[in-house]
């Protein structure tokens, strides 16, 4: 799978954009800046923006062309971010975070609640959580996404596996996305802003 990220993120664009997930950038916004983790964050533009408005990010891919074009992206925006290359089953902190964001952070079905129930253990109590994915309704659209139904996501498959969270919006909705060369057209997402129940 790294081969296939690194494949994509050789390309001289930015596969996603150079702007953050606006539900992401959204939510962000409600909140004061503490220490933040991106799992899965590609190129960086949903960590930049992060790093702009003042939080401590750190971020983590298992592509290392992702990173190189991530820090390339942040000393463009005279910022600071922390980039690991790990997998998700891999990756360790020392840190403990206020905000988890999972922004199209598809994993196979067989690992996703164990990467999931993994990524959590980085959070502080009442830690929140951005999350937004593609569900199972966007094998209609061409805008983007695997294509293996196992991989994408419903609202029930949403609270059997983040069962400590207290969800203060979970929603499946139609959007029109607009996020570089990968992420055009309507799609199918699932969204959702939670605090960590510990």
């Amino acid at each position: 799978m790294t081969n296939f990220w690194d494949e994509r993120y050789s390309e001289e664009d930015y596969a996603y954009g150079l702007l953050p997930n606006s539900y992401v950038k959204i939510q962000l916004d409600k909140l004061p800046p503490g220490n933040i983790l991106f799992p899965a964050e590609g190129e960086g533009r949903n960590a930049v923006y992060a790093a702009k408005k003042g939080w401590m990010v750190t971020a983590f891919d298992s592509s290392k062309v992702a990173k190189h074009k991530a820090l390339a992206l942040s000393k463009l925006n005279h910022t600071t971010i922390d980039y690991v290359v790990s997998n998700a089953e891999d990756f360790t902190s020392n840190i403990k975070f206020e905000v988890l964001v999972l922004n199209y952070a598809h994993f196979p079905k067989g690992i996703r609640r164990n990467i999931h129930k993994h990524l959590i253990s980085f959070l502080k109590p009442k830690a929140t959580i951005i999350f937004e994915a593609f569900s199972k309704n966007q094998l209609q659209y061409s805008s983007g996404g695997p294509k293996d139904k196992s991989m994408l996501f419903s609202i029930n498959e949403i609270k059997n596996e983040f069962p400590n969270i207290n969800f203060k919006e979970l929603k499946e909705e139609n959007i029109q996305l607009n996020e570089g060369r990968y992420h055009q057209g309507m799609a199918s997402v699932v969204r959702f802003t939670g605090e960590l129940i510990k």
